[in-house]
């Protein structure tokens, strides 16, 4: 297969639309095929054996590390001389929309990954009743796809309510050997918190979309200290909220192993997830999560079983959740157990079977409805709230050790006509 790969954002910025793009790539190369990678300069010429063509870009205002690809004269020539199959976007805002166009006038199929809540983005950054016009251009961008992967059911559904069409679930595999409980760390554990306390972290991007300010309603807890991991447009903010955290800056390779690995909880505060993939490798590395009911988190976390989900804008119940987590070792360990056993199969290659599966089925003109379920979920009902993750979840504290409320997504992998 010959897969023009189309990304709004790639090397060497890293966010979650690069991390998945790059394992992508990798999955590719592994099974034979070959890939031509479009995406904003400054990049590298290669990745996994891939051809790398850098177009100009322009950095989003007030977010000077995420920049979006300008549109290239030479992209269709480009893509004519490559002969691809299928071309693949990655989460689709200006260099998408030309690849997208692109392959109408070429004739080759399409595939569009859903994996930016660019409404919610901007919403966060104080562009106010934007909705309208937002909403709108993306259903008209995702329209000129043959099919669009979305990676929760949560983001599937407001896709659906705001119209997409030929939309299909495709999440997100997690490498359970790079996170792994084996890496805590006493050594890092002791400088965070040396008088033995409860590590309580966070790792992502430290920008106002994270929300991550709430964390400074967890300072003052007793027997708590936080772990910052990442950096950001909002990091000057937060080190003056957050004093007594500690801040270790951007991580990657063993040394973001080792910072999940040593935590006793991992929270997260972004309320504008399509899938949350620091859940999923926190998860991996043995570590209870809490979370906010929303989004990609509500198929990730298992209330009463993995972690705890909290209603998104109350701080009262994110303080409850850790709180209850830091009092009880024995609860922590049940559900970093209980998280590891659950991502532990969700591995990029299994994800990647499927991705292939839905690309095949756009060469041939098949349609993609019947695929095989999906392997990282368990038998339950779908969730898409947080009034029903709560419902499910019971009130915080009062379930014990033992129990095994079931808050997943959907068995099998749906495609919405």
């Amino acid at each position: 297969m010959r897969i023009a790969v189309i990304t709004e954002s790639f090397l060497p910025r890293v966010n979650g639309v690069t991390n998945s793009v790059c394992r992508v790539l990798e999955q590719l190369a592994a099974r034979g095929h070959e890939a031509l990678v479009i995406a904003a300069k400054p990049g590298p010429e290669q990745y996994a054996g891939h051809e790398v063509a850098s177009v100009g870009g322009f950095a989003l205002p007030g977010y000077r590390s995420f920049v979006v690809g300008l549109p290239m004269a030479r992209l269709v020539g480009k893509l004519r001389e490559f002969q691809p199959d299928v071309i693949y976007l990655a989460s689709p805002i200006s260099l998408g929309w030309a690849g997208a166009a692109a392959a109408r006038k070429l004739d080759v199929p399409c595939v569009a990954v859903f994996q930016t809540d660019v409404a919610g983005f901007a919403k966060r950054y104080g562009l106010r009743g934007t909705d309208k016009v937002i909403w709108p251009w993306l259903r008209k961008l995702h329209s000129q796809a043959d099919l669009t992967l979305v990676p929760s059911t949560a983001t599937l559904k407001t896709l659906e309510e705001h119209g997409f069409p030929r939309l299909a679930l495709w999440r997100r595999g997690v490498d359970a050997e790079r996170f792994h409980p084996r890496y805590r760390d006493e050594m890092l554990r002791h400088e965070v918190a040396p008088n033995r306390e409860t590590v309580v972290g966070y790792v992502g991007r430290l920008a106002p979309e994270k929300r991550v300010g709430m964390l400074a309603d967890l300072s003052g807890l007793p027997g708590v200290r936080l772990l910052v991991v990442g950096d950001g447009p909002a990091e000057d903010r937060l080190r003056a909220a957050l004093p007594n955290a500690t801040f270790t800056g951007f991580l990657d390779g063993h040394e973001l192993s080792r910072a999940y690995a040593s935590l006793d909880v991992f929270v997260h505060t972004g309320a504008d997830e399509t899938f949350c993939q620091s859940v999923q490798e926190a998860m991996a590395s043995g570590v209870p999560v809490v979370a906010p009911a929303a989004g990609g988190p509500l198929d990730l976390v298992t209330p009463g079983r993995t972690g705890v989900l909290y209603d998104p804008d109350s701080v009262s119940e994110l303080r409850a959740a850790v709180m209850r987590l830091s009092a009880n070792r024995e609860l922590r360990t049940l559900y970093g157990n209980n998280a590891r056993a659950e991502v532990e199969t969700r591995t990029w290659s299994a994800v990647s079977d499927q991705l292939m599966r839905y690309l095949d089925g756009v060469i041939s003109g098949r349609s993609p409805v019947a695929v095989m379920p999906d392997a990282a979920t368990s038998e339950g009902n779908m969730i898409t709230t947080s009034v029903e993750a709560n419902a499910l979840a019971g009130k915080i504290g009062t379930a014990g050790p033992g129990a095994t409320a079931t808050a997943t997504a959907q068995s099998g992998f749906e495609t919405a006509a």
